[in-house]
């Protein structure tokens, strides 16, 4: 992903790390293990009397969509393939056994109940999220190909001086600002090349050097909560929070911006005490070099200006009434009409995360358009429920789940069920802000989730420097987590209960 930036050799050692531990034989035998066992309760709950779910008026094609979604939640969890590949299969699924296109034998709705719309299913990839996910990624790669990502890291860590502690301040502010905008996976490779000169400068004996390193993911990891396209469960929960058909709030990128931006900035901070105390420096000063490749051409001249111009519509979109999703498709047009990216660069789209989460979006559309989530929440009386409690429970599930797998997947997972659980426990969530402090509240959990390498990308390619270890990882991960969690909510709960979401 983005040939030009720098850093782009760690992501390919970091992929080619993957594929080999994905084509080992022992781990092929033990997916094809997990891959049978999943098939086997798939058809168990495709197959059973209805009677068994306790579920009144479950039709056939509810109850199909439940096989699937304990399918897609299965896959997801044991990671059998890669979290895109089963979103895909899960568009496929649906399709082919729930909707109005499907094999013709199977889906009479005389028989089986209403039927999906095929077209709605398809349209899952077009979703005005997904592009919102796409603007941003092309901004990103301009920004990479004309250098601009290397002249803004160069220009913003000057001020920070030569202070080893107030080198690696600088580091974080900057990784979390770049992280609120660009792929926190592009954003660790890149500070973490540029952080290679310093490793160098530092005594092996010392800590600093673990500091620097677990400074870059611990950083990308919390900068993406700043803005609503830093990271995907931002954007999947203001789907659900903008959904036309749903809740409808128009809940805005410089409306998010304005209560987690501050939260992000706090908890940066924080973080800076927290590793300066755990690995302390014993060298005091740093000399930094970061070397500018940035063109001096009217492509980057175009870049500089569309992205101000961008970033200005998304903050303002309150005032123009133009929304985010729209925005992103801005540069997007600037840059194709101006020849600054070519048909080369979209092949380094990120195509697996737009697939991963519209596989998402395409299983909340078949929970909630077939009446199955519906159906399915009046069987449980989460009316009866507290909202504190729903709250809690939603935040540390999503935390526990996001350690283990794609913090998308469990974002994907999770916020069509809390939508519809929300909705039946009516105007009870209130009392905490309602459905927006949930669903945000799961966005916010999925990003402090950084216990394990495997846990995010940025931790992964920390972790593959080979500077720190699993347990000093969990160490820090933890107590950032617990941090991120505790501020968090609490912010939530306050601007909730005060009525500001």
């Amino acid at each position: 992903m983005f040939k030009n930036f720098n850093g782009y050799h760690m992501v390919e050692a970091l992929h080619h790390a993957n594929l080999t531990k994905w084509f080992h034989p022992n781990h092929v035998m033990k997916k094809a293990i997990q891959a049978v066992i999943i098939l086997l309760l798939t058809l168990v709950v495709w197959n059973l009397p209805a009677s068994a779910f306790g579920i009144e008026g479950l039709t056939v094609v509810q109850q199909r969509i439940m096989a699937i979604f304990v399918y897609a939640a299965l896959m997801w969890v044991f990671e059998v393939v890669p979290a895109w590949a089963t979103s895909i299969s899960i568009m496929v699924l649906l399709l082919i056994f729930t909707s109005d296109s499907g094999l013709k034998w199977m889906v009479q709705p005389d028989e089986v109940g209403t039927l999906l719309s095929h077209k709605s299913i398809m349209a899952s990839f077009a979703d005005p999220v997904i592009m919102l996910f796409i603007g941003g990624f092309i901004l990103a790669i301009a920004a990479t190909k004309t250098g601009l990502d290397s002249q803004l890291a160069k220009v913003l860590i000057k001020p920070f001086g030569t202070k080893s502690s107030s080198v690696l301040l600088g580091f974080i502010l900057i990784t979390g600002l770049f992280s609120m905008f660009v792929s926190n996976t592009a954003t660790a490779a890149m500070m973490l090349t540029f952080l290679t000169p310093v490793f160098r400068q530092l005594p092996p004996e010392g800590k600093g050097r673990i500091a620097m390193a677990l400074s870059i993911p611990v950083a990308a990891n919390l900068g993406g909560m700043g803005t609503p396209i830093g990271t995907p469960p931002n954007n999947i929960a203001l789907k659900y929070l903008n959904d036309p058909e749903g809740l409808n709030m128009g809940l805005g990128f410089g409306e998010w911006m304005l209560f987690m931006f501050p939260l992000v900035i706090v908890l940066l901070f924080i973080s800076w005490g927290i590793l300066s105390k755990l690995f302390p420096f014993t060298q005091k000063t740093v000399e930094l070099e970061i070397e500018s490749k940035m063109k001096k051409d009217k492509k980057t001249k175009i870049v500089i200006f569309t992205f101000i111009i961008t970033v200005l519509l998304w903050v303002s979109d309150s005032l123009t009434g133009i929304n985010c999703n729209t925005v992103a498709l801005i540069p997007f047009m600037v840059f194709s009409m101006t020849g600054v990216i070519d048909r080369r660069d979209l092949e380094e789209l990120n195509w697996s995360v737009l697939w991963m989460v519209a596989g998402g979006f395409a299983l909340g559309y078949a929970l909630n358009g077939s009446g199955l989530a519906e159906n399915a929440v009046k069987s449980i009386p989460f009316g009866d429920f507290s909202p504190v409690l729903i709250l809690v429970l939603s935040g540390l599930l999503c935390y526990l789940l996001s350690n283990f797998i794609s913090n998308s997947a469990t974002a994907a997972l999770l916020m069509p069920i809390l939508t519809v659980v929300c909705a039946a426990m009516g105007d009870k969530l209130e009392a905490i802000g309602g459905t927006p402090t949930v669903l945000i509240g799961v966005a916010v959990a999925a990003s402090s989730a950084m216990i394990l390498p495997i846990s995010t990308p940025p931790n992964a390619l920390a972790f593959s420097t080979n500077l720190v270890t699993q347990k000093q990882m969990a160490k820090i991960g933890i107590i950032m987590g617990v941090v991120t969690m505790l501020l968090g909510y609490g912010l939530l709960y306050l601007l909730g209960t005060a009525k500001m979401l």
